[in-house]
């Protein structure tokens, strides 16, 4: 589908992409979580952009950051350091993980862009206090962008930019919802573009280009499909390999729980609302990830249900190498999954080391098991 070649061409190369923008725009604002507010950057007048980990030797960023790191905060690191990142205005830090926060810090004192944020939302969502705690730090980030923009931004603004991220939020859940009743309505690799290219991509652009893919979706009349129904769970997936893999080998990832993936779009924010309230009850409501804390089981009843709801046959998890927070919660989600006869499979990733003939074999060996 021609409709979708943007969306390769821009994760195939995200400076070219990100110095278009910024001819045309402005200025852009790098993040690395699903919890940077991107309404408030986009309201503000910036372009929020997501950073991946690189696809360059890591050599720079050994300098501050030890081996054990995971590879998207060294990846990262390093593309700054060594300029491909001079597109950036500045770089939103959210409260996540030791390592992220560890880099807030490294970032700071070794780069030079003109603007710096951390953004310390609570860590304990589901109190009265850690919303009122959230609505201060959103406040606060408010304030802290419009210095950087020199100028206010105004209930309109953060209005107009909650209703324009709905709608790329509903696209992208209706796409879901056409690949889990279609499984081969459309190709894995795709969607993995779709989702990357929808978190670098100008957003009023994207709207548009996913309106009309899920037009050409709906029209679609896809063949029966008869392989196995997968759930892919776990942190960052930078990996586009993994899907294609995963579809060789008999299966079609049909849902997914992951932070560049369901996590980063489920939910809208209501519309009715004072904007900061509806910013609050949509990163406090939202599916949580290891970094977050919501009940002792939430995260595992919301792989169950997922697994329900969509008639899944197997999980695949997928954890970048040394990711911490990933690694403590899968031991209590496979026991989870494996109380519900679900099979399950753990791979631990690393974007500068990709053994696809390995993983090929484990994936394949998974998928015929199931």
């Amino acid at each position: 589908m021609k409709e979708i070649n943007p969306f390769h061409a821009a994760i195939n190369d995200p400076g070219g992409l990100a110095a278009g923008i910024k001819k045309r725009s402005g200025k852009i604002l790098g993040y690395m979580c699903s919890y940077a507010p991107e309404e408030l950057i986009h309201a503000a007048g910036f372009h929020p952009m997501r950073l991946f980990s690189s696809k360059s030797d890591i050599c720079l960023a050994q300098n501050h950051l030890q081996a054990y790191c995971c590879s998207l905060v060294r990846g990262v690191l390093e593309d700054s350091l060594a300029g491909r990142l001079d597109y950036l205005e500045g770089m939103v830090f959210p409260h996540t993980c030791d390592s992220i926060q560890r880099l807030s810090d490294i970032w700071r004192l070794n780069t030079k862009f003109n603007f710096f944020a951390d953004v310390v939302m609570p860590t304990k969502l589901n109190t009265k206090s850690a919303r009122t705690y959230m609505t201060d730090v959103l406040k606060k980030f408010k304030t802290d962008l419009e210095k950087a923009a020199e100028h206010s931004i105004t209930q309109n603004d953060l209005q107009n930019s909650i209703s324009l991220f709905n709608r790329i939020r509903r696209d992208l859940s209706r796409i879901y919802e056409l690949k889990s009743q279609f499984p081969s309505i459309i190709k894995g690799t795709d969607l993995f573009a779709i989702i990357k290219g929808s978190m670098i991509m100008d957003r009023e652009e994207l709207a548009q280009r996913l309106e009309t893919i899920v037009l050409l979706l709906e029209k679609k009349d896809p063949p029966p499909y008869s392989g196995k129904r997968i759930i892919l769970a776990g942190s960052i997936c930078d990996m586009q390999d993994i899907y294609k893999l995963i579809e060789a080998s008999g299966g079609s990832v049909v849902a997914d729980d992951l932070c560049t993936g369901n996590r980063w779009f489920e939910g809208s924010m209501p519309e009715n609302i004072d904007p900061i309230e509806a910013l609050t009850a949509r990163y406090a409501d939202r599916a949580i990830c290891p970094a977050k804390h919501s009940g002792n089981t939430t995260r595992g009843e919301n792989l169950l249900a997922l697994a329900d709801t969509h008639k899944v046959d197997g999980v695949i998890f997928a954890t970048l190498k040394f990711c911490d927070p990933h690694a403590f919660d899968y031991p209590y989600m496979k026991e989870f999954l494996e109380k519900s006869s679900i099979k399950n499979l753990h791979l631990e990733l690393d974007d500068q080391q990709q053994g696809l003939g390995q993983l090929s074999t484990r994936l394949e060996t998974f998928i015929h098991m199931i």
